[in-house]
């Protein structure tokens, strides 16, 4: 069997190099980086450190408006299927290069595969939620890593090649999470203080990103959020994303954060070294509302909604609007329920039944 795989962004390729792993046991895979996101940390190391497969096709689309980008990859992808006639493509996520992936191979009727399908977030103001719901509504397999996915679905009429699989995220994060605690406190702080001379003593500390349109589209908000960080009980590691680079820079001439700790983004078990172990975590990104909730450390989300519900339950995660008064109130009142902690994202095997499915 023979499956293409496309990504777009590094959190797709620690995805995919969980299903990797299990399905070129059997078969052949050929990986498709569209280049969506430009991430500098995607070097030799990171292949090499995560025993992530390099990618066999790189379009190298890099970033522009939603139409130009999608385009140009819809070419790239149309290309390279019609050169390697797979029997499956397999997309991840919401990304655009999930939607250009997803058209390029329905249009010639290959069957996709779509992984972390049906979730929702009901705001079809996102891009995100517009590429998850069309990659959904063009799939032959939907492999959900929830329940509650599967019943977003069968809402919205697709009951067909519907499984419940488990998260491969999951499985990313118990797998590395071995690889990260291979090494102390003292390793990840000092190679943090390796790449700046700077960067204060940290006995504890909250982590922080963000990213989103609806946070970073106006500076006023991003104002508000680090105003937040400034007043917070302990420092705050903020790995700044190139999307918030400009405003943050711009801020930085007006003013002087001395409780907040401006990084470049960070490696991934770095990243899942200091998710696991800071106080909480404060963010927009649904992948780290997630391993937060697998890591079990509180997370306040920066957004009106949340697509990853399950991490609501118990108070583990808490919704924040972009306000410093509301988000100082949610950090310092979160407090979980350890008692309704469930593991809904399943038990690290999610890429074992993706591979099973596959088989037929």
């Amino acid at each position: 069997m023979k499956i293409v795989t496309v990504v777009g962004a590094r959190p797709q390729f620690i995805k995919a190099a969980a299903v990797s792993r299990k399905l070129r046991r059997d078969h052949q895979e050929i990986m498709i980086h569209t280049g969506q996101h430009y991430d500098a940390n995607m070097s030799d190391i990171f292949f090499d450190e995560l025993k992530i497969p390099y990618p066999d096709v790189n379009l190298g689309v890099g970033s522009g408006s939603h139409g130009k980008q999608t385009a140009e990859m819809l070419v790239g992808i149309e290309d390279t299927l019609l050169k390697e006639e797979p029997d499956y493509l397999m997309v991840y996520g919401d990304t655009n290069s999930t939607l250009a992936g997803a058209l390029a191979a329905s249009k010639l009727h290959i069957p996709v595969v779509h992984v972390e399908a049906g979730l929702r977030s009901y705001n079809m103001r996102m891009p995100e939620e517009q590429n998850r719901v069309l990659t959904d509504h063009l799939s032959a397999f939907l492999l959900c890593p929830t329940d509650s996915a599967v019943e977003n679905l069968r809402k919205e009429g697709i009951t067909q090649g519907v499984y419940p699989v488990g998260d491969v995220m999951c499985d990313a994060v118990l797998f590395y999470s071995k690889l990260m605690e291979e090494q102390d406190k003292a390793f990840y702080l000092n190679r943090l203080k390796g790449l700046y001379s700077d960067i204060p003593d940290m006995p504890s500390w909250y982590l922080a990103t963000i990213h989103r349109a609806e946070n970073t589209d106006d500076i006023r908000k991003i104002e508000k959020i680090l105003a937040a960080f400034e007043r917070m009980d302990a420092k705050v590691l903020f790995p700044v994303h190139p999307r918030t680079r400009h405003f943050a820079d711009e801020l930085l001439e007006k003013h002087r954060y001395e409780n907040i700790v401006f990084v470049q983004p960070m490696g991934y078990l770095d990243m899942l070294y200091f998710t696991k172990n800071a106080k909480k975590v404060v963010t927009d990104s649904g992948g780290l509302q997630k391993e937060a909730y697998i890591l079990n450390t509180p997370c306040v989300t920066v957004r009106d909604q949340t697509e990853w519900t399950e991490t609501l339950n118990g108070g583990f995660n808490v919704l924040a609007k972009p306000d410093t008064g509301d988000i100082l109130g949610k950090v310092k009142n979160i407090q979980p329920d350890q008692g309704r902690r469930k593991m809904y994202y399943g038990n690290g095997d999610a890429a074992e039944k993706i591979c099973e499915i596959l088989k037929g």
